[in-house]
């Protein structure tokens, strides 16, 4: 026999009964985002292996384990499925010189790939909303990311989500904070990981995110960078909360925020929810200037966020929607009368109606029974007759109402009347 053929683990199919809920999220997405004048950008999913490692930052999990690399034999050149959208988009901006016309408010969506154990929220193609604002240095457009998040939560009826805030500082405080952490920790070397030695001289802030709970005390006792703050970092960060008090927004500081993407200064915030398990951050974001002088382009200030589609839509499901029935199922029989039926079923559509018309031949009373199992709260009926008098017969298959024969303009008034 022969062996199917199957998805690959972690990378789903999205079924009919379950894209109408996509359909949805992704309309409401697109709206929300226009209130707040962003634009849609749309890249490429594979890119330059190097952009990846010279944004996220070699010593990190992305880099080092998760990235989906391989090798064009065209031109020898190593590329990679991107794993997230902002290098991606700011790469784009560069090129592109889109920051010559001025800032730019910028969003994408689509899959990103990562290399690791799928879990429930936790896939190896997963999909993100990502929000760039590039070009604007002030706490007001961090702000702004903030309460349009809160916004969104809103639209899509989900209560409970909380906000945690915090502040990298800039470049010379992390470096001094980065001093103080190598030196705290070396004189706890026993108690680390692998990974945490690992990252002991090349990336010591990760070491603060670690899961591994024989160093969670350890942790805890480490300096805290807001402790290393410069002024004007402090002043940003201030300013941010101010903005977020005066818009009523509750949030929470949470010293050990940190990002395990490099490229992050000054304000980091994350969105949790206590409902997904270890998954519970469904979006996360924050401010990094550094990023497009870093890739090549005129130094200039940039913040942003993305969340995680599937993590949304799983706390969705209590509000869910069912997908769309038709309005009207078109029944017909006889070589006389498809023609005619096709009329009907295209005239409906015009009218703003769904309409299913019926396919594959098959009696009356086959169709009609396809008909009640569509979902459709209405029957057309053609046959011959029918034809003859350019009429049909509208059957309610959900309504206790008699059927009629009715002209084909007299149609769309007859459903809006019986269904007000």
């Amino acid at each position: 026999m022969t062996k199917g053929v199957k998805a690959i683990r972690g990378m789903n199919d999205i079924l009919p009964n379950e894209s109408y809920s996509w359909i949805q999220f992704e309309q409401i997405i697109h709206q929300w985002l226009s209130m707040y004048g962003y634009r849609n950008i749309r890249t490429p999913i594979v890119e330059q292996t190097d952009l990846f490692v010279r944004s996220i930052g070699e010593v990190t999990d992305i880099v080092e384990k998760e990235m989906y690399t391989f090798v064009d034999h065209l031109n020898n050149d190593s590329l990679t499925l991107r794993p997230e959208g902002t290098a991606s988009c700011v790469r784009a901006a560069i090129e592109h010189n889109l920051l010559y016309a001025g800032p730019q408010r910028l969003y994408y969506a689509g899959p990103m790939f990562r290399h690791e154990r799928p879990q429930k929220g936790r896939y190896r193609q997963f999909h993100q909303v990502g929000v760039e604002a590039l070009g604007f240095a002030g706490p007001d457009v961090d702000a702004e990311l903030i309460v349009m998040c809160a916004r969104l939560w809103n639209l899509l009826g989900l209560p409970g989500l909380r906000l945690q805030i915090s502040t990298l500082g800039n470049a010379q405080s992390r470096t001094l904070h980065r001093a103080r952490l190598i030196q705290y920790f070396e004189q706890h070397r026993s108690i680390l990981d692998e990974d945490a030695l690992r990252r002991l001289h090349a990336n010591p802030l990760r070491i603060l995110d670690s899961k591994n709970p024989a160093m969670q005390d350890v942790i805890n006792g480490a300096p805290r960078l807001i402790d290393d703050l410069d002024e004007e970092s402090i002043e940003h960060f201030d300013s941010l909360q101010q903005i977020l008090r005066d818009r009523g927004i509750d949030f929470e500081i949470n010293t050990r925020l940190v990002r395990g993407l490099d490229y992050y200064n000054r304000t980091v915030f994350e969105w949790v929810t206590d409902k997904l398990g270890a998954q519970g951050t469904v979006c996360a974001g924050g401010r990094y200037d550094g990023l497009i002088e870093q890739l090549g382009g005129k130094p200039a200030p940039a913040c942003g966020f993305a969340m995680g589609v599937e993590r949304l839509l799983a706390l969705m499901q209590e509000n869910e929607m069912n997908p769309p029935i038709p309005d009207v199922y078109v029944v017909h029989h006889g070589e006389q009368v498809t023609g005619y039926a096709w009329q009907c079923a295209e005239y409906l559509r015009d009218e703003g109606f769904r309409v299913v018309l019926h396919c594959g031949g098959g009696s009356f009373k086959s169709q009609m029974k396809k008909a009640d199992a569509s979902g459709a709260r209405y029957a057309m009926i053609i046959g011959e007759d029918e034809v003859k008098t350019q009429e049909v017969v509208i059957k309610p298959l959900r309504e206790a109402i008699e059927q009629a024969n009715v002209k084909l303009t007299a149609v769309s008034e007859l459903i809006h009347r019986s269904m007000t």
